[in-house]
């Protein structure tokens, strides 16, 4: 299935119109798209690429960022991977206080900026910042099963998605995983156990869709409880991996404390029922990413799991109310017992069964829509 020659990305209408009040930030995982969406949208405003984009990464632009030597005149400033000089938010705010008015500054980086920017000089108030995640369903445009099953196979990073090889994709994330731990993580973040860290990224896709025991990783890599813990939030802070936490509430005895994660590249999952929970909760992610962003709303992906150890797959919250129970199925038409129990107890609550391998749309009586994944995925983002 080939990419359209033009892909609008899915922010960047809200980036441009954010763009004429304040800076953007744009944070997201490496190769998701950040670079070509910042370079597309300084061009469609009318500005040359050449002098008005600037990365950390080359040294030329490197020497121009450090002296503060940046464009004259008003337009676009496309700053990329800026965050990994230690002087960044000084820089970025210097420029705005100074040329806020005349330039339209868009920030773009692989790590979490939203958390790499803490410390020294406050940015609050002058910058609105998004997340770009990687292609999904609705943003392909590409209606019918086929295309989630191409999701499937070959995940939603631009590159591999395009190759449509199940050979080259396989290499591609390897090499990517790799380069994460080798790379980024050795430019951001002081650390030594680079092996032991590599060796833990490839051993968590196995895991995927339980809950996430710290000890039975601290045993099996022979290390700390806090090393583990922190490796994890590094992995986070880079875009590998997010987790999402237990639901609780008076009228459920939920667990409370360990999280379930999920890949970006859910490729890495072998388990193809895990991988389709993992592509589910990732396009759930994006969703509720891009409602925070643009909107503001106060949206969180959870899991439910209680003391019984009855089990549903997401819970969508807004405002800390539940507004979305979703449970993924990979085929046939039975309701779990765990999301009945949910809505037994939530009636007023959606309740949805998204099922890979099925066409039929229907609502069973007891509320509960059983829903085909191409659809359920197209009214996300």
């Amino acid at each position: 299935m080939k990419l359209p020659e033009y892909l609008t990305r899915y922010i960047e209408r809200s980036v441009s119109h954010d763009l004429k009040r304040k800076m953007v930030f744009i944070g997201g995982p490496r190769q998701g798209g950040k670079t070509t969406t910042a370079k597309r949208l300084c061009q469609n405003a009318g500005f040359d690429v050449r002098e008005r984009y600037l990365n950390w990464d080359a040294a030329q632009d490197r020497e121009k960022m450090i002296l503060e030597r940046f464009p004259f005149g008003p337009g676009y400033l496309v700053l990329d991977e800026i965050h990994k000089y230690p002087r960044w938010r000084q820089v970025v705010k210097g420029l705005y206080d100074k040329r806020g008015n005349e330039l339209n500054i868009l920030v773009t980086g692989s790590a979490r900026l939203d958390h790499y920017r803490r410390g020294g000089d406050s940015l609050q108030g002058r910058y609105h910042f998004f997340r770009l995640l990687p292609l999904t369903y609705a943003e392909l445009s590409l209606p019918g099963i086929s295309t989630v099953q191409d999701l499937l196979i070959y995940g939603g990073f631009p590159e591999p998605f395009t190759l449509q090889s199940e050979k080259e994709s396989k290499r591609w994330s390897r090499e990517y995983r790799s380069r994460l731990v080798r790379e980024d993580l050795r430019d951001l973040e002081n650390v030594r156990d680079l092996g032991i860290i590599e060796h833990m990224a490839l051993r968590l896709p196995d895991l995927v869709g339980s809950p996430l025991s710290i000890n039975a990783l601290r045993e099996d890599l022979q290390v700390s409880h806090q090393s583990v813990s922190r490796w994890i939030g590094m992995l986070e802070n880079l875009y590998m991996l997010f987790r999402i936490y237990p639901f609780r509430a008076p009228k459920i005895r939920a667990v409370k404390k360990e999280a379930k994660h999920y890949h970006l590249d859910w490729t890495v999952v072998k388990d193809m029922g895990k991988r389709f929970e993992n592509l589910v909760a990732c396009h759930l992610l994006k969703w509720c990413f891009y409602l925070q962003d643009t909107e503001g709303r106060d949206l969180e992906l959870r899991y439910f799991r209680d003391v019984d150890r009855r089990e549903v797959d997401f819970v969508v919250l807004e405002e800390g109310t539940p507004s979305h129970f979703i449970e993924c199925k990979t085929s046939g038409k039975t309701v779990s017992p765990s999301l009945r129990y949910l809505k037994i107890r939530f009636p007023a609550v959606q309740a949805t069964q998204v099922v890979l391998e099925k066409d039929a749309d229907l609502m069973t009586k007891d509320g509960i829509r059983i829903c085909p994944a191409h659809r359920f995925l197209a009214d996300l983002v």
